[in-house]
């Protein structure tokens, strides 16, 4: 048997002499329950935030894109680009024209970017689902329709119940032409009507339009085959890396091939540096949580004098003495830890399952997002009892100085 650990433990449940002691024991176990109950609701909220993000990003982004790495297009022409096209692995080729145009709708003018995309795009991408208004729809009966972000749809005014009447005048200047004594013959002038809008974030809809890849070719002044952009969507369980190597390979130096934490590499940064943050501070909470052991051993250590006293008499040594009230701590934290996991896990169920907490109207989502990941609980677990233990080894070493110099 162990015999501190059994002291320890009949300390932390028997009844004090002074009813504080008890007051402060509780308020020191459910200080450390509630800060690790908040790092567990918060690292998950973060981790839903996270996952919502990347998935809408998911929507935009191919899992691989290839641009040129100097001028603006290229020909995915070649035995290399053949290649490409049937790597094991590789389900998607999508073709894309990607530049700045300005559109006119009932005399009402804004810049956009225009990205035409071949037909590949809405199945790779699953663009579809972020519609809101309207239909996927690019090309119909002869007519060219383009998908409006909301926020350039919001600036010019269009609406979908009178799309069918009125286009929207889309207009970039030719490429190559000098100077012309009319003006009108530089730019080249394309027409489309709205077949819907769709919703990711501030970022996407208030500067894009998706449209077909003819339209966005005619319209650029681009007749041949050229792109500004090739996405790569790739199967399921396949290795991404390895796909991206292999790319890199084959087209040299002259392309760039990117995947897509590094297409949106600002972003994914301040998500992991917002949760170290937020994990930080909450930490700091924690440290100050767990002050209360130290009042709390402090205050049973004198309690417990005539025992100490007894045991010390009877042919224990201060190491003993040491280990128990060490133990007693250790349960305080380790008691308060796993309360505070429980009940976190609790919290963060609830939402998943019920969506307690909403997230406010016009968000693609009703509720906020929570996942529950199982290293967040290592490391929340682990820095909890790392914490408690070293706040419990303040006041023991204390008490065991101080009782060798009495000695």
């Amino acid at each position: 048997m162990n015999l501190p650990l059994f002291i320890a433990r009949r300390y932390l449940v028997s009844k004090k002499s002074t009813n504080a002691i008890n007051i402060i024991s509780g308020v020191a176990l459910g200080g450390i329950a509630i800060g690790t109950m908040a790092l567990i609701i918060v690292l998950s909220s973060f981790n839903g935030l996270s996952d919502l993000i990347k998935s809408l990003y998911n929507s935009f982004d191919a899992d691989l894109t290839i641009t040129a790495v100097k001028g603006k297009t290229f020909s995915p022409a070649g035995a290399q680009f053949n290649t490409i096209r049937h790597l094991k692995g590789v389900k998607y080729f999508n073709e894309t024209m990607q530049d700045k145009a300005m559109l006119i709708y009932n005399d009402r003018q804004t810049g956009a970017i225009l990205k035409g995309v071949s037909n590949s795009f809405e199945s790779m991408t699953q663009f579809d689902t972020l519609v809101h208004d309207g239909s996927f729809i690019l090309q119909k009966d002869g007519q060219n329709y383009g998908i409006f972000g909301q926020g350039v749809a919001h600036r010019i005014g269009i609406g979908l119940t009178n799309a069918d009447y009125y286009s929207v005048a889309c207009y970039a200047p030719k490429r190559g032409l000098n100077v012309t004594p009319n003006p009108a013959d530089a730019i080249t002038e394309k027409h489309l009507f709205p077949a819907g809008t769709f919703s990711i974030n501030d970022d996407f809809d208030s500067h894009f339009v998706i449209v077909s890849l003819d339209f966005a070719r005619a319209l650029f002044d681009y007749q041949d085959s050229s792109v500004s952009s090739v996405e790569i969507g790739l199967a399921k369980s396949t290795d991404n890396s390895r796909i991206k190597s292999e790319i890199r390979k084959l087209l040299g130096a002259g392309y760039s091939v990117k995947d897509r934490y590094e297409q949106n590499e600002l972003v994914f940064k301040t998500l992991k540096s917002e949760k170290l943050w937020t994990f930080i501070i909450l930490v700091f909470i924690l440290i100050i949580a767990t002050f209360n052991i130290v009042g709390s051993l402090s205050m049973l250590m004198l309690d417990k004098e005539k025992d100490i006293d007894t045991m010390l008499k009877m042919g224990a040594d201060l190491q003993l003495v040491r280990r128990i009230f060490l133990y007693e701590g250790a349960l305080i934290t380790l008691i308060g830890a796993c309360t505070g996991i429980v009940l976190g896990t609790v919290v963060c169920l609830i939402q998943i399952y019920f969506k307690i907490v909403p997230i406010g109207p016009g968000f693609i989502i009703d509720s906020y997002p929570i996942k529950l990941q199982p290293l967040d609980y290592l490391y929340v677990f682990a820095v909890t009892i790392l914490i408690g233990t070293v706040s419990s080894w303040y006041p023991v070493r204390t008490f065991a100085a101080n009782r060798m110099k009495n000695q």
